[in-house]
């Protein structure tokens, strides 16, 4: 998810300052996508810029408020009616290093494989019971399901991995 999204798409339910969007984005995330403040001011100034959205009057406290146009809302349905293309999605930092310790002299493959199984296994743990304490049919508990399913998929592949460096049938 693109933080300018995020952000559109708390904006379309209602104006809101930049401080109150940052700590709605991480709610609806259930924290597991930090925002740091100074990333959500500067997708509000591009946004901005871009006419997606529009600064209003300062409040009592000296907080701008910032509305969604009709543009912002335009590029918020054409994003909800994009499928997420796989390719789109950022590089897989574990895939670039494994690749990159098969052909590294004196790298012990097999020991990184079993070192990432350990921290996956570990999360998984982790993420499950953050998910038990989760309201169930919530946006945390699905963005936890997703990390969940993550985790297995990734022990999966290395399980594949460890398959293949043995020179196992895959």
């Amino acid at each position: 998810m693109s933080i300018r999204h995020g952000l559109l798409t708390l904006l379309s339910q209602g104006a809101k300052y930049g401080y109150q969007l940052r700590a709605e984005f991480e709610t609806s995330t259930g924290a597991t996508w930090p925002l740091n403040i100074g990333q959500v001011y500067t997708t509000l100034s591009r946004m901005e810029r871009d006419g997606l959205v529009t600064p209003g009057e300062a409040d009592d406290q000296g907080r701008v408020i910032y509305a969604i146009t009709d543009a912002g809302r335009a590029d918020l349905a054409r994003w909800f009616a994009t499928p997420v293309v796989q390719a789109d999605r950022p590089r897989d930092e574990l895939a670039i290093k494994l690749a990159m310790a098969v052909t590294a002299p004196g790298v012990d493959v097999a020991a990184l494989v079993r070192t990432q199984r350990t921290a996956t296994m570990r999360m998984s743990q982790k993420l499950t019971r953050a998910k038990g304490a989760a309201e169930p049919a919530s946006a945390h508990a699905l963005v936890l399901d997703s990390m969940i399913f993550q985790a297995e998929a990734e022990q999966r592949w290395l399980d594949h991995c460890e398959a293949v460096l043995q020179g196992g049938d895959p």
